[in-house]
C-alpha cells in the first residue's frame, strides 16, 4: 500500500512543509481519535474524475486511525479510496470555509450509523500566523453504542473538541522533539486536565493511579499539579524540571515527555497545551506507570553488560592461552612441534579478536571488516623473509552475528595464512605477492573470495581429501558451523582462489 507521502505526492501539488505537517499530525492524531471515540480519516482534496458532472469537488483518503476506546465505523481500509458528490460536502464546506462542520444528520456505513464532522488542517507559516487549509480531517463516529456518557467520556469528549480545534487552527500537532517518539503515554493510561491556573478539574483512575504509585495519598482534584509533582519526585532536580515542564504547557508551549521517579515507581508525563483559537485555557497531562517497564530495561541493561564482560574476559582468556602456547612453542626443540604451537597460538588470537569486538558492542554483533584486515595483518608477518606479500580487501563484509562472525574469522585465518606461506614459499626475492579477500552479498548470502598470485595448487591436489590441518578446519567450520560451501580451484592468471559462501540466515 502507497503511503501517505507517496499518495499525496503523486495527486495534489502540496510542498514538503504542507506533506511534513501532515505526517506529523498523523503521528500524534491517535490522541484525538481515542478522546472522540471516533475514527479519523485525512482527506486531500484532488483533482475529480473526467465523468464528474460539474467538475465538483473529490477527495482522497490518504491515512486513517481508528479509536482504542471504542468501535470503529469501518470495518474497511478506506486509505487510497476517492469520495466525490454529495458524499464530500461536509469535506468541502470545512476546506472552503476554514470552519469545523458539525451540523450534518447520521449516515449509514452498511449497518453501522455514524455521526460526520469535518475539521480543516492548517498549518502554520514561519511567522507563526495560520496558513490556508492543505487538508481536512474527517471524524465519524460509531453510533450503535451510544449511551448517557460517563464523567470521563465528557472530559474526553470536551478534550477533544478543543484539539480539534488547535487543527483548525494550525496549533496541533506540537513540534517534535528529537528522539521522541510518539508511542507513549495514551489516553487510556492516564489523563489530566488542567485549568488556566493549572488546577486539575479531572484526573482519569489510572491518572490517579499513577500518582498514587509516587506517594500521592488525596485525590488529584483541585491540586496545583506543577506544584504536587515536583514534590513527589525523589531528585529535586527532576523535580524542578517536571514543574517548569507543565508550566511550559500552561503557556501554551509544548514541551518534551519526562520520566519522574519516587517510592520506587517511574510514571512517563507528557504536558500539551490546550489552545483553542488561540487562547491558553489550560494543559492536558497524560501519565503513564511505566515502572515494569523501566524494571525490565535495567535488567536487559545489567543482562547486556554481562555478557560485554564475558566476552572481555574469554578474549582475556584466550590471550593467555596463545600467551602461554607461545612460551612453549620457545622451549620445543623440533621444529614441527613449534610450527605447529604457532599455528595454534595464531588460531586463538583470532578467535580472541571477535571476543576483543564483542566486549565493546551493544548486541552480538561484529563490524567485520576491522577484524578481517587484522587477521590478514598478521597473516602477511608470517611470509618468507625474501617474499613481498600485499594484503588487499576488496568489498565489505558489513556487521556480521556472533554465530558467524567467529568461525568466519578462523576460516579466513587458514585461507590466508595457507596462501601466504604455501602459495609463495618458493618465491624470489625480487618478487611481488598479493592477496585479495574480495566480498560481496548477493540473495542473502556471503560470497567471499581469497586469491593469491602464489605458485598455485600442487599437481594431484585433492581438496576433499584429508589434506592439512588447516584445510579439514575450513571444510569442517564452513560446511557444519556456518552451513556454507567451499571450494579451492586455481586462479586465471596463476594461483589459487578459495571460495566461500555463507547463508545469512540461520536456519
Amino acid at each position: 500500500m502507497s503511503t501517505l507521502r507517496d499518495l499525496v505526492e503523486e495527486h495534489t501539488g502540496l510542498d514538503n512543509a504542507d506533506i511534513d505537517h501532515l505526517h506529523r499530525l498523523a503521528g500524534d492524531w491517535q490522541l484525538i481519535s481515542d478522546l472522540s471515540f471516533a475514527d479519523l480519516l485525512l482527506w486531500v482534496p484532488v483533482a475529480p474524475a473526467v465523468d464528474q458532472p460539474a467538475g465538483g469537488p473529490a477527495f482522497l483518503c490518504v491515512a486513517q486511525v481508528r479509536p482504542t476506546t471504542a468501535p470503529t465505523a469501518y470495518q474497511d481500509d478506506q486509505v487510497g479510496h476517492v469520495v466525490l458528490g454529495p458524499e464530500v460536502a461536509h469535506l468541502e464546506i470545512a476546506r472552503t470555509q476554514g470552519r469545523i462542520w458539525r451540523e450534518g444528520d447520521p449516515v449509514w456505513y452498511g449497518d453501522t450509523p455514524a455521526r460526520h464532522e469535518a475539521i480543516p488542517v492548517r498549518r502554520r507559516d514561519s511567522d507563526g500566523e495560520p496558513g490556508s487549509v492543505v487538508a481536512v480531517v474527517g471524524r465519524d463516529t460509531n453510533l450503535s453504542t451510544a449511551r448517557t456518557p460517563s464523567q470521563l467520556e465528557l472530559n474526553y469528549l470536551t478534550t477533544a473538541d478543543d484539539l480539534a480545534q488547535m487543527v483548525a487552527d494550525g496549533t496541533f500537532p506540537p513540534p517534535r522533539h528529537r528522539g521522541e517518539t510518539t508511542s507513549a503515554p495514551r489516553v487510556g493510561d492516564g489523563l489530566v486536565r488542567l485549568d488556566a491556573g493549572g488546577k486539575v478539574t479531572y484526573a482519569s483512575p489510572n491518572a490517579q493511579s499513577a500518582y498514587r504509585r509516587l506517594g500521592l495519598a488525596a485525590h488529584l482534584v483541585g491540586e496545583d499539579l506543577a506544584g504536587l509533582t515536583g514534590r513527589l519526585a525523589s531528585d529535586p532536580l527532576d523535580g524542578s524540571d517536571a514543574t517548569a515542564r507543565i508550566g511550559a504547557a500552561l503557556r501554551g508551549e509544548a514541551p518534551a515527555r519526562m520520566e519522574i521517579d519516587a517510592r520506587g515507581a517511574t510514571v512517563l508525563i507528557r504536558a500539551l497545551p490546550l489552545l483553542p483559537a488561540g487562547v491558553p485555557i489550560g494543559a492536558l497531562v497524560l501519565v503513564r506507570d511505566i515502572t515494569e517497564v523501566r524494571r525490565r530495561d535495567r535488567a536487559l541493561i545489567t543482562k547486556d553488560a554481562t555478557i560485554r564482560e564475558i566476552h572481555h574476559r574469554v578474549k582475556n582468556n584466550l590471550q593467555t592461552v596463545a600467551a602461554l602456547l607461545r612460551l612453549q612453542a620457545r622451549r620445543v626443540p623440533t621444529p614441527q612441534a613449534r610450527a605447529a604451537l604457532e599455528e595454534s597460538v595464531r588460531r586463538v588470537a583470532s578467535i580472541a579478536l571477535v571476543h576483543e569486538t564483542l566486549a565493546l558492542s551493544a548486541d552480538e554483533t561484529v563490524e567485520f571488516d576491522g577484524i578481517v584486515d587484522r587477521v590478514a595483518a598478521a597473516a602477511a608477518e608470517v611470509a618468507a623473509p625474501e617474499a613481498r606479500v600485499r594484503m588487499r580487501r576488496d568489498g565489505t563484509f558489513g556487521v556480521l552475528p556472533a554465530e558467524i562472525a567467529t568461525p568466519l574469522v578462523m576460516i579466513l585465518n587458514e585461507l590466508l595464512l595457507n596462501a601466504v606461506e604455501h602459495g609463495f614459499a618458493e618465491m624470489s626475492s625480487d618478487g611481488d605477492g598479493e592477496v585479495v579477500v574480495a566480498v560481496h552479498r548477493f540473495r542473502r548470502q556471503l560470497h567471499v573470495t581469497v586469491a593469491d598470485t602464489g605458485q598455485g595448487l600442487p599437481d594431484g591436489f585433492d581438496p576433499e581429501g584429508g589434506g592439512r590441518l588447516g584445510l579439514q578446519i575450513v571444510r569442517t567450520l564452513a560446511t557444519g558451523e556456518l552451513r556454507g560451501a567451499i571450494e579451492l580451484r586455481p586462479r586465471s592468471g596463476g594461483g589459487t582462489e578459495a571460495v566461500l559462501v555463507v547463508p545469512l540466515t540461520r536456519r
